[in-house]
């Protein structure tokens, strides 16, 4: 039964992978092909030289992994590089079959394809980020890079530069500005989409009455947590509110903090994807799996199977 859930498990998470994949393929023969401009990694180099030389640009992705893929697998394992071999391989797949969507390109402002093209990217990339796979190409560079204790968004995005440098001498300063656009535009989406759209606020209230605050914010309906604090210079011993809640709830906690206590010291935080009671949960199949097979948590050697790497 385990090993059914395992198995369950693993082909969800590459049907995610190629959901993303498939998502960016079709944002770069819609958007980015048209347009004549570029995107950042090994997709960006087979970019230019189809520009050049028509070549698929699916295939020379794959082609240009190959030597990082043999790095990482020197480096980074076996484990990590079986799962950039499965993901770089479905990407490009992916962007080979939909190549036929450069003759439906749905906008003809380059402003636009780079804005589209980016915000689409991005998600691609994100889900499968979320699923915990990966593309290839300069992020098998920055892991390498991270592995060595060096910067891996300094790394990456010293390539990319170098990237946008040899776009610019062949094709003109302003399709590479364009694809600064498109990049930075990709950068954003994607973090979002791997913190997670659900966004909630983190409150801490310090005062010394506490419990009046608290009793004020379950009457509102949220749960309330009471962290032990010091003060450092007067040693005095307090209760520290902290309670998360939607937007929406932000005005209502701060009436009801200033309403007992005036003098109240209060910090609104952003909180992303936020789990339990109350807030968004786990995957459903995996709490099912925990529930059903009594796999405790205090014990990782049953939990292998989520993440090998």
């Amino acid at each position: 039964m385990i090993h059914l859930k395992m198995m369950r498990h693993r082909l969800l998470r590459y049907l995610g992978i190629t959901v993303g994949c498939l998502i960016a393929s079709c944002s770069i023969n819609l958007f980015l092909v048209p347009s004549h401009l570029l995107t950042g990694g090994a997709t960006g180099i087979a970019i230019i030289v189809y520009y050049l030389a028509q070549l698929p640009i699916g295939l020379q992705t794959f082609l240009y992994n190959i030597p990082l893929l043999m790095a990482a697998w020197k480096t980074l394992g076996h484990g990590y590089t079986v799962d950039v071999i499965i993901g770089t391989g479905i990407f490009s797949l992916c962007l080979d079959l939909t190549r036929f969507l450069n003759a439906y390109a749905p906008v003809n402002d380059i402003m636009l394809a780079a804005i589209f093209g980016g915000v689409f990217n991005g998600i691609g990339y994100g889900i499968v980020f979320r699923m915990n796979g990966s593309t290839g190409g300069f992020d098998i560079v920055g892991a390498i890079a991270k592995k060595n204790s060096l910067n891996m968004g300094g790394v990456i995005f010293a390539f990319n530069c170098m990237i946008m440098c040899v776009a610019a001498f062949l094709f003109g300063v302003a399709p590479a500005m364009f694809t600064l656009i498109c990049m930075y535009m990709n950068a954003m989406v994607t973090d979002k989409v791997i913190a997670g759209f659900n966004s909630r606020k983190a409150v801490l209230i310090i005062s010394d009455r506490a419990q009046q605050i608290a009793d004020g914010i379950m009457e509102v309906g949220r749960g309330v947590t009471f962290l032990h604090g010091q003060g450092a210079f007067t040693r005095k011993e307090r209760n520290v509110v902290f309670v998360v809640v939607k937007l929406t709830q932000v005005s209502k906690i701060k009436l009801i903090a200033h309403a007992v206590d005036p003098h109240a010291f209060m910090i609104i935080m952003s909180a992303n994807e936020v789990m339990g009671r109350g807030f968004s949960e786990p995957g459903i199949a995996f709490r099912r799996f925990i529930n059903k097979d009594k796999v405790q948590l205090e014990h990782p050697e049953h939990l292998k199977w989520h993440d090998e790497r």
